[in-house]
């Protein structure tokens, strides 16, 4: 499967998504291929502190930043069982190109309204790419959620009603998450990050449920 983290917004954590993705599938045995498609290149700059770290390897991570991703990530999912492509904010030829690879596309949006006005011209390439790929899987994931806060809910029920709809699974806003980034690490690795964990796991078994891309051969 190859699953993309886009949103045109920057700051919604795409990275910090993608990258613990990659970590729990890799952690159930899964070969994973990380995609770095942003031109910032966070999740390559992770890797790299993760080897000055001497942590080891879980998955690879390679940068390809370019918009013949389409082309080049149908060909990486033939050698891993599941490629995460980080795409970049406000790029939009490699956006789009991110779109026609991907089988789920994964949305992160903090719950903000401001996040959910900033969504529409994601959605208008989700409109367009549906025209090539009429099977496109495609959720919204609340990211980076403070707990038990009325503007989540909101959030969570105005998103509801939208075509891509949110997941059931939220991220919270977790300390964890930065401690773990700022040594190449995940959560899981980190001592007392059990909540942060568990809620990654639980985002994965609901992406395990979603339904999956009829991709032409």
């Amino acid at each position: 499967m190859i699953v993309a983290l886009l949103n045109q917004k920057g700051g919604v954590g795409k990275t910090t998504l993608a990258l613990h993705l990659a970590g729990e599938w890799a952690g159930r045995g899964q070969r994973v291929t990380l995609v770095d498609a942003d031109p910032q290149g966070s999740a390559l700059d992770w890797s790299e502190q993760r080897g000055h770290e001497g942590s080891p390897r879980l998955f690879g991570v390679i940068g390809l930043a370019r918009d013949t991703l389409h082309r080049e990530a149908p060909e990486l999912s033939r050698q891993a069982d599941h490629v995460v492509i980080d795409g970049p904010p406000r790029v939009a030829g490699l956006m789009r190109s991110a779109l026609l690879a991907a089988d789920l596309v994964l949305i992160p949006v903090q719950p903000s309204p401001f996040d959910g006005w900033a969504s529409a011209e994601m959605l208008s390439l989700i409109a367009e790419a549906r025209i090539y790929r009429p099977d496109l899987v495609a959720r919204f994931v609340l990211n980076r959620c403070a707990a038990r806060t009325i503007l989540g809910r909101e959030t969570a029920a105005a998103l509801a009603d939208h075509d891509p709809p949110v997941l059931v699974s939220r991220i919270g806003q977790r300390v964890a998450f930065a401690s773990a980034a700022q040594t190449g690490r995940l959560v899981h690795e980190l001592d007392g990050a059990t909540s942060a964990a568990a809620e990654i796991a639980a985002l994965v078994d609901e992406i395990e449920r979603l339904p999956r891309t009829r991709r032409a051969s």
